[in-house]
């Protein structure tokens, strides 16, 4: 089974999971890249089953709109049941880095509303240490030189993704070689900086639930 057929199958595993807990009022929020677009396949068959969903991007919207389902803005809606989105890396206590599609801020913002986050991978992404994926930051464009030079100063190595805008119209510096012992502080550290806006930490509010593939089976792990 290679990754993608493994994304597909935990991805399935998802829209399965929660399709139990759905009404006709359930408002489901839902991440941004190539895990999170298996589970929107995967959601179309459910459908009808729920009111509507939150995107964490345009991309996701879009795709969530071509299979028929109702995209609400996250300041019209009061209770979300779930979000669910991939991450690149995942630790043992569900701390997550996030962002590889540039995507870290709304998918923290919707996932702050959520009663329950579910994450979504294939084995290769679980970790003992996050880290060795280059942590994202979001940064307002005016800011990313005075933030690069901050972050050499914590012991990271700041790279400018050329070329790339987020949906809120900022850039992204990807820190490499970066020694995350403490996520929570890290993202807590990283987040005070003037002109971040925020960054791929997900320690704070970190999964509920991350169900993994590997070897042809889902798993199931919680905090």
């Amino acid at each position: 089974m290679d990754q993608n057929e493994k994304k597909k199958q935990v991805a399935e595993a998802a829209a399965k999971y929660i399709e139990p807990h759905l009404t006709e009022n359930s408002v489901i929020g839902v991440g941004t890249g190539s895990t999170a677009n298996y589970f929107i396949d995967a959601l179309a068959a459910y459908k009808f089953n729920f009111a509507s969903a939150v995107a964490s991007s345009e991309a996701t919207a879009e795709r969530l709109r071509k299979h028929g389902i109702q995209v609400e803005a996250l300041n019209d809606v009061k209770k979300m049941r779930f979000y669910v989105d991939g991450a690149d890396e995942v630790d043992e206590n569900l701390a997550m880095i996030k962002g590889g599609g540039g995507a870290l801020t709304r998918e923290k913002i919707v996932a702050s509303v959520a009663e329950t986050f579910v994450c979504i991978v294939d084995e290769s992404k679980l970790v003992k240490k996050l880290g060795t994926f280059p942590l994202p930051v979001e940064v307002i464009p005016m800011a990313r030189s005075a933030v690069a030079r901050s972050i050499v100063k914590m012991g990271g190595r700041p790279v400018y993704r050329q070329g790339f805008e987020t949906d809120n119209g900022n850039v992204i510096l990807d820190i490499h070689d970066l020694r995350i012992t403490d996520p929570i502080t890290m993202e807590r550290d990283l987040n005070s900086l003037a002109g971040v806006v925020t960054n791929g930490l997900f320690a704070i509010r970190a999964a509920d639930l991350l169900l993994v593939s590997s070897d042809g089976e889902v798993s199931e792990r919680r905090k």
